[in-house]
């Protein structure tokens, strides 16, 4: 079966940038290559059981097994080695990405307490999106009976828009709440 999410891009999604922008062909038209998520957990210099439930957490909201990811250098002010354990990332394509999008913008995101819309001034210039979030319990995959500590997350949609103009239209049009200017 076809995510919902994908399903709209190949029916609406692509119709309507083709008609505002005056594409010619399908293929113009920007596309969502891959979310990646990464939870940085500093505290896990401490105490490495934090870093044991991030993985679980990140595992259980992306559906797919996590990587660690380490530090590259040491830091003596941050109690820091090189080689030492300090997060976890996930790549997310596909059905997959498409599923994770889905749950983020219907489910997650209208959890969010005080929500009035995700920052617009959150591209980087070569049409790709980093969104952070506080707090990883609006998820409702993750049991809040066994959680240690509440952990922030960062999710970066990579498309291939050439700038932010066109990959804005893009997530717009996929359903992403931008706040109103």
């Amino acid at each position: 079966m076809v995510a919902r999410l994908k399903e709209k891009y190949e029916k609406e999604v692509v119709k309507s940038i083709t008609q505002e922008k005056g594409y010619k062909n399908r293929y113009q038209v920007p596309k969502l290559e891959k979310i990646v998520i990464n939870m940085g957990v500093g505290e896990a210099t401490q105490n490495i059981k934090i870093l044991d439930q991030a993985v679980e957490d990140l595992k259980m909201i992306s559906g797919q097994m996590p990587v660690i990811t380490r530090a590259k250098s040491s830091v003596s002010a941050f109690k820091l080695r090189g080689n030492m354990p300090i997060g976890c990332k996930v790549t997310l394509r596909g059905e997959r990405m498409y599923e994770f999008l889905d749950r983020l913008i219907s489910i997650a995101l209208p959890r969010v307490r005080d929500f009035n819309g995700i920052p617009r001034n959150s591209f980087d210039g070569r049409g790709n999106y980093t969104l952070g979030i506080k707090e990883h319990i609006i998820f409702p995959e993750i049991k809040h009976d066994k959680i240690i500590q509440i952990l922030g997350m960062d999710i970066t949609f990579v498309t291939n828009a050439k700038d932010d103009e066109n990959a804005f239209l893009l997530l717009q049009n996929l359903g992403l709440p931008f706040r109103k200017k």
